[in-house]
């Protein structure tokens, strides 16, 4: 099983979702993208919802002698949320991790300001949440997310991913609402390797995406800036 690229995985994930909202499963639905891999993914799922698309910044924590080890993540204004097990194993405490934290802290605010240009996130209080990444791995960066989101008072929340490990899968549901996914393979090492092309996705292209999507949203609801005088 290999996907082809995101937006295909997209494709495929937001028919899944279509099936979910003529059950009237899904309640007034927003998109919400993990950036940055999340968002090529989303924007196919909010296209065929109608839904408006928007992003939850989450910041992997990274061990202090290797920041790509991650050991925890961080979303929102929630607390971070670690992985137990990996700080047990690595003898790390929370107040070592305190200065990595503070800088993810200031690295979301900043790509949050990047990505929305100053915008609120839309409202979603009463509203089913569907969060959307590309793929999980451990679910430490997809729970942090869940766990920021249901601050907010959705009516409910849905995580949706092309692909998952089992491990992630299972930590992941105990967190949403509902578990929606394409592909659980055995093994899983890592996402990437369920991509034909899994290209890295940048900055531009978040910021394009998004910007396309609220013109649409806007076209479509009549309320662009000339109906305003």
């Amino acid at each position: 099983m290999l996907l082809r690229n995101r937006t295909e995985a997209g494709r495929e994930l937001a028919a899944r979702l279509l099936d979910l909202e003529h059950e009237g499963s899904l309640k007034d639905p927003v998109v919400l993208a993990l950036p940055r891999g999340g968002v090529p993914v989303a924007v196919e799922i909010a296209t065929a919802l109608g839904a408006p698309l928007d992003v939850l910044v989450v910041r992997k924590i990274g061990a202090p002698f290797n920041p790509e080890l991650g050991v925890g993540a961080v979303a929102g204004e929630a607390p971070p949320l670690y992985d137990r097990r990996t700080l047990a194993m690595l003898d790390l405490t929370e107040e070592r991790l305190g200065p990595a934290v503070a800088r993810e802290r200031t690295e979301l605010r900043r790509r949050e300001a990047l990505y929305r240009g100053g915008r609120p996130m839309p409202e979603v209080h009463g509203r089913t949440v569907v969060l959307v990444d590309d793929g999980l791995a451990t679910g430490v960066t997809a729970r942090a997310a869940l766990r920021a989101v249901r601050g907010l008072e959705p009516a409910d929340v849905v995580m949706a991913v092309p692909v998952c490990s089992r491990e992630a899968a299972e930590l992941v549901a105990a967190e949403s609402d509902r578990l929606v996914y394409l592909h659980q393979p055995r093994p899983f090492s890592s996402v990437g390797q369920w991509y034909l092309d899994f290209e890295q996705v940048g900055d531009d292209e978040v910021i394009r995406t998004l910007t396309a999507a609220r013109a649409a949203g806007a076209d479509a609801t009549g309320g662009g800036p000339s109906d305003h005088g």
